[in-house]
């Protein structure tokens, strides 16, 4: 029996590795102790048993069919540490996880001129990176939670989840979120939140039963893709406030399930209104359920994922086909 399509990568965003586990290939993680994003599978993300880790140095002796690279590090850095020159000829992907930082609409992508596909995860970054000839698409997030994740809404208050926000400033938004901290109640987690007065970190596997209390999920920040906590917070059934910029323009509808505005003052009564209404948050989160349901399938996340697998690395995924690559379509 031929052995499963195998794929090395590295654990970069454990929610997202942890989603994109649902593909049915094998991953290969390198460990080296002590060196950024070589940290294997770890002891938080309950990964399948097709998340295997591999010692970093073995990683030259390994059989596999196409190499994810999920940051620069890995594509500038890790690839000709630990790769053989064969290796690093074999099928490639990119996955960008974020909108261009050096420039919005004139930053050229680190993988533009090479002879691999870049993946990105919302239309907005694909529209906004410069990414030459390379070969692009986008596969958007898919995301499942536990059934019994679901909001009650019984708490009357905010909740924001921003890693490390007192350190990352603007573009995450501390300035925002501490305007609206000071007109509603809101409670921050996430890494270094007692910095800001928050409550800290809460463990992945438990988060979205966490914020299930909470009247409404609030998202201050500015320029960034469009977070797997936010589509997590929708799938458990908060109403979304947010800022209307990059792709969170699109997964919220206005006034139906969460609110948008580029003003932060015109978010101030909103939020008043959800909290002095639990009926109404119920109701707005409902709705933004099943807005993430339809839009952010698991299913659909890993038939996208496993159908382009297959197509780059030019042996079919069980139960699936090697489609022409013209089938992976464009930039949604």
């Amino acid at each position: 029996m031929s052995r499963p399509l195998r794929v090395l990568t590295w654990h970069v965003h454990g929610n997202y590795l942890l989603y994109l586990s649902r593909a049915r290939v094998e991953f290969l993680l390198p460990v080296a102790p002590g060196r950024p994003g070589h940290g294997g599978r770890g002891d938080v993300f309950p990964f399948p048993d097709r998340v295997r880790d591999i010692p970093a140095e073995s990683v030259r002796d390994a059989e596999f069919d196409c190499v994810l690279f999920q940051s620069r590090r890995n594509y500038l850095e890790d690839q000709h540490e630990i790769l053989t020159d064969a290796q690093r000829a074999l099928p490639r992907i990119y996955l960008e996880h974020d909108p261009p930082r050096e420039h919005p609409t004139d930053t050229r992508h680190p993988a533009a001129d090479d002879d691999l596909m870049i993946v990105h995860v919302t239309p907005f970054n694909a529209l906004m990176w410069d990414s030459g000839p390379a070969e692009s698409r986008t596969i958007e997030h898919g995301v499942f939670l536990a059934e019994d994740a679901r909001a009650t809404c019984e708490l009357s208050r905010g909740i924001v989840v921003v890693n490390n926000l007192a350190r990352r400033g603007r573009r995450l938004g501390r300035d925002v979120y501490e305007k609206l901290r000071g007109e509603v109640p809101l409670d921050l987690v996430g890494m270094d939140s007692p910095a800001m007065g928050g409550l800290g970190e809460i463990d992945p596997r438990e988060l979205a039963r966490f914020e299930a209390r909470y009247r409404f999920f609030f998202n201050p920040i500015r320029y960034t893709s469009l977070g797997l906590a936010v589509i997590e917070a929708m799938m458990v059934g908060l109403p979304i406030v947010a800022l209307a910029t990059t792709e969170m323009a699109t997964a919220v509808d206005d006034g139906v399930t969460g609110f948008l505005s580029n003003d932060p003052d015109a978010l101030i009564a909103p939020t008043r209104a959800l909290l002095g209404d639990r009926g109404l948050a119920l109701e707005m989160g409902g709705r933004a359920r099943e807005a993430a349901r339809d839009r952010f399938s698991i299913e659909r996340f890993a038939s996208e994922w496993e159908a382009t697998f297959a197509t780059v690395a030019g042996r079919p995924v069980e139960g699936t086909r090697v489609a022409p690559r013209s089938e992976l379509g464009s930039p949604r």
